[in-house]
């Protein structure tokens, strides 16, 4: 009964049968009506035979008969002024009267349950028109017990009718919804596991189809998320390779600017002029070289990618970053720290560190001269600002300022600081972003979530 469909056939059923409870009720009070009808009808019948009696006599044997025909112990009719009874010799006191000319539905709804829920044999005279003619007012004494028999009937054929278009209703509905709906999605969920199960592999993306209901849209889409999903997992795959093959070759290219390293500082002890005029020039292009590569291998490293929590005091970091600041060649660069010394957060202290030393140094290397470190929370966050009194960023590094390779703004730089430094916060659960950048300088924001 877990299935959708068994719950639908489950469901058809119980709303039928509602809706059947709905009919049942006014249809027993329409056929208590009808009875009674018939009986005034035949009655009616019955005593036109007193129309051709002489002097409007019958034998004892004819009443009795006519009587049992309709049923009823006492007949009166009313036409015009005359007025003719066919009664039998003692009928029984009458225990209530029906008066079918008061048949508005709430109250022949309510006569008729109470003629089901009643336990004892009444006598009931009944008054109303006669069907065979209106302007004929008919009165007749009948037992209650024939009535409440055939409401019973008429009740229990109403069920099991009702049971039987339920069934026919719920199976039809069942088998359309089946062949419609559940197979369908059915086929959509097998091909969803067997795509997990093996995403690059063609064969499993689902065949799009040319219906135009909401199961076809569903399998359309499905299809073009799984087409486009495949070139994502095949695009990953090839970057990956591209990332290990960089990084294999920044390794080797370190080993080799490393020795270029030591050669070049042997020639900083060379006596030839030309010679020491051209080394400074060659060190900071090895320099800059070996920064490429640890920018390099320090973007394509998977390590970063789970950093490791500790709680650690923010103004110890920051206080670390401002004194290694200060052993700058650069004179008059300072950070100044403005973190609450009782502030602690948690994170991967290395990592921050990286963060906010990358932003720091950015700073200094477009002419900043004071860096100012604040933070700041709100609920479920803190926010780490670092602002600096710098020229401000270029447009042309605005528009692609997180964007490895991109967004530089100095000349032969990389762009990856940023964009591993957004990495980092990222990995936290954070974010970086740049709030204002002008001629006063820029502010980037670290966000880290608290609990």
């Amino acid at each position: 009964m877990r299935s959708l469909s068994s719950q639908l056939l489950i469901l058809t059923i119980v709303f039928v049968m509602l809706a059947e409870v709905f009919i049942f009720v006014p249809s027993v009070a329409r056929f208590r009506l009808a009875w009674l009808n018939e009986r005034l009808s035949a009655a009616h019948l019955a005593i036109l035979t007193l129309d051709e009696a002489t002097d409007g006599m019958v034998s004892d044997n004819l009443r009795e008969e006519l009587l049992g025909h309709v049923g009823a112990y006492a007949i009166n009719i009313r036409r015009g002024g005359a007025k003719l009874v066919l009664a039998a010799d003692m009928p029984p006191p009458v225990q209530a009267t029906v008066d079918l000319t008061e048949s508005g539905l709430p109250k022949l709804v309510g006569d008729a349950l109470m003629t089901l829920e009643r336990t004892d044999a009444r006598v009931l005279r009944v008054v109303g028109p006669s069907p065979k003619s209106p302007e004929v007012i008919m009165d007749i004494i009948i037992e209650e017990q024939p009535l409440k028999a055939a409401l019973v009937d008429f009740a229990w054929r109403i069920f099991w009718l009702s049971i039987v278009i339920s069934l026919v209703t719920a199976t039809l509905v069942f088998l359309s919804l089946q062949w419609l709906m559940v197979r369908p999605m059915r086929r959509i969920t097998q091909n969803m596991t067997d795509f997990r199960e093996d995403p690059e592999d063609a064969q499993r993306i689902i065949p799009p189809s040319a219906r135009q209901d909401e199961i076809g849209v569903a399998q359309r889409e499905l299809a073009n998320l799984q087409t486009g999903l495949r070139a994502a997992l095949r695009q990953k795959e090839h970057l990956a390779a591209l990332g290990v093959a960089v990084a294999k070759i920044n390794h080797d290219l370190r080993g080799i600017l490393s020795t270029a390293v030591l050669v070049s500082d042997r020639l900083e002890g060379s006596e030839d002029p030309e010679v020491r005029r051209v080394t400074p020039a060659l060190i900071a292009a090895i320099d800059q070289a070996v920064t490429l590569c640890e920018d390099t291998l320090g973007y394509v490293r998977q390590d970063d990618a789970a950093p490791r929590i500790e709680r650690m005091s923010l103004f110890t970091l920051v206080a670390e970053i401002a004194d290694n600041a200060a052993l700058t060649n650069k004179d008059g660069f300072h950070i100044d720290n403005q973190i609450d010394q009782g502030l602690d957060i948690d994170a991967d202290r290395s990592q921050i560190h990286r963060v906010l030393n990358n932003l720091t140094k950015n700073a200094m290397e477009a002419d900043a001269m004071t860096v100012t470190i604040s933070a700041h929370s709100e609920p479920g966050f803190l926010h780490i600002d670092i602002n600096d009194d710098g020229p401000g960023l270029p447009s042309r590094a605005r528009d692609n300022l997180f964007l490895p390779f991109r967004g530089s703004v100095r000349a032969g730089g990389t762009g990856l600081g940023l964009a591993n430094a957004r990495e980092l916060m990222r990995n936290h659960g954070g974010d970086l972003t740049l709030i204002d950048t002008g001629e006063s300088g820029s502010t980037f924001r670290a966000t880290l979530p608290v609990s």
